[in-house]
């Protein structure tokens, strides 16, 4: 398990014992429950605060970094691939070449 997911479960055990002790104290647990759902709002806030996601553009500037990140991984396919076949291009070249060289078509070509 990644640790952040065992965070998240550290964390909802840690709620759920909090949550159990408040109702054995007398607190009512539709009270507790929104009580943390509120919490849980306010700290997704902080969080998309603290990352400058609060804007109106935010949604248009994740998407547009999307489309970069995949613009980038389809420049990276593309120059592998490229790479890739220019190399096999030279080797089949050197290969000829040489089938050339050993059957003495060059020498023929020479004379």
């Amino acid at each position: 398990m990644s640790g952040t997911a065992t965070n998240a479960m550290d964390g909802a055990s840690v709620l759920a014992r909090l949550m159990e002790q408040a109702r054995d104290e007398g607190a009512d647990v539709l009270t507790l429950r929104a009580m943390t759902e509120e919490a849980s709002e306010v700290g997704a806030q902080r969080a998309l605060d603290r990352l400058g996601l609060t804007d109106r553009q935010a949604r248009h500037d994740l998407d547009e970094m999307r489309e970069l990140l995949a613009a980038w991984r389809d420049a990276k396919r593309t120059a592998r691939n490229t790479v890739v076949a220019w190399m096999v291009r030279i080797a089949l070249a050197v290969l000829v070449l040489g089938m050339a060289v050993k059957f003495g078509f060059i020498a023929r070509v020479q004379a």
